[in-house]
């Protein structure tokens, strides 16, 4: 991978690292469905615009929103809102590789290797030992919501995937009107679980802090984000630069201690080890296969 390309995927991961803490400040005194609400109107607008629409079957941009926006970012919000912190929630959220896998392996027989399996019960071990050990510094509700944001995010993906069938594709373009379907519905769930008067409330309580953090979430973590990340995955393999999606609870377990003060626990330290651990171990192996497989070819010249 060139340098710039490396660059840029490392700007991906700052960006989507303190994209957490950027959701807990945004957060204070407003809905979390008002808040994501707010993020997919402002990354929509004036975007869609300007960009055409992707010829994708409607089912595609139905799950895909659904899932992936609709779902992922209102389980997000809410754990983050009712006080899971940002950088272990930013750890948490990484399982998603993992039921990726697996779904991959239920919908469209893919079988995961035996160290993908390795890596997924050490991510679950590690999952389950913060849970379990860890739930006297959060709410457990939070914890289990942040998990489940996890899973929509790996239903998304399996949408993403549907797209390869239906050629070339603009991701930013696919993105941008994908946004456009989840932003109502992120209004009416504001309605129905926290009442008809909290919309109002929630746009009057925006003050200049909270409207920047609504523009970072739409611009740099959604439109600059997914930008980058569609055009580094259409350049290089899929394996070559998601191992960089490893740095992202990394920037922002710091991000939150520089940030907001947190702390992680022993439990919540040596469970994070396990993740992390369990995240990179298919990486590691994909790295040394492809180590060994360039070996001989070396030592034949």
């Amino acid at each position: 991978m060139r340098v710039r390309d490396v660059l840029l995927a490392l700007l991906v991961v700052v960006l989507w690292g303190l994209n957490f803490v950027v959701i807990r400040v945004g957060l204070r005194g407003v809905s979390p469905f008002v808040l994501a609400g707010l993020r997919f109107a402002l990354a929509s607008f004036p975007a869609v615009l300007m960009l055409p629409r992707p010829r994708v079957p409607a089912r595609i941009y139905l799950v895909f929103a659904l899932a992936t926006f609709l779902g992922q970012f209102s389980l997000l919000f809410w754990a983050i809102k009712l006080g899971m912190p940002s950088g272990l929630s930013s750890l948490v959220h990484q399982s998603q590789v993992f039921f990726t896998i697996a779904l991959a392996g239920v919908l469209i027989g893919e079988r995961p290797t035996r160290t993908q399996l390795l890596g997924m019960v050490a991510a679950a071990a590690g999952l389950t030992w913060i849970g379990v050990r860890g739930g006297g510094s959060f709410p457990l509700v939070g914890f289990l919501l942040n998990i489940g944001a996890a899973v929509a995010w790996a239903i998304g993906n399996m949408a993403s995937r549907a797209l390869s069938r239906h050629g070339p594709v603009n991701g930013l373009a696919f993105v941008v009107w994908a946004g456009l379907l989840p932003i109502l519905p992120f209004f009416a769930l504001a309605y129905v679980f926290e009442g008809p008067g909290v919309v109002v409330a929630s746009v009057r309580s925006l003050g200049l802090t909270s409207w920047l953090c609504v523009a970072y979430l739409a611009y740099a973590a959604t439109l600059v984000g997914y930008g980058l990340w569609n055009r580094l995955l259409k350049q290089y393999p899929a394996a070559e630069v998601a191992r960089f999606t490893l740095l992202v609870p990394i920037v922002g377990l710091l991000s939150g201690s520089i940030f907001l003060g947190e702390t992680l626990t022993w439990d919540e330290l040596v469970g994070s080890g396990m993740v992390v651990a369990g995240l990179a171990m298919p990486l590691l192996a994909d790295r040394r296969l492809s180590w060994r497989r360039a070996r001989p070819a070396v030592e034949q010249e």
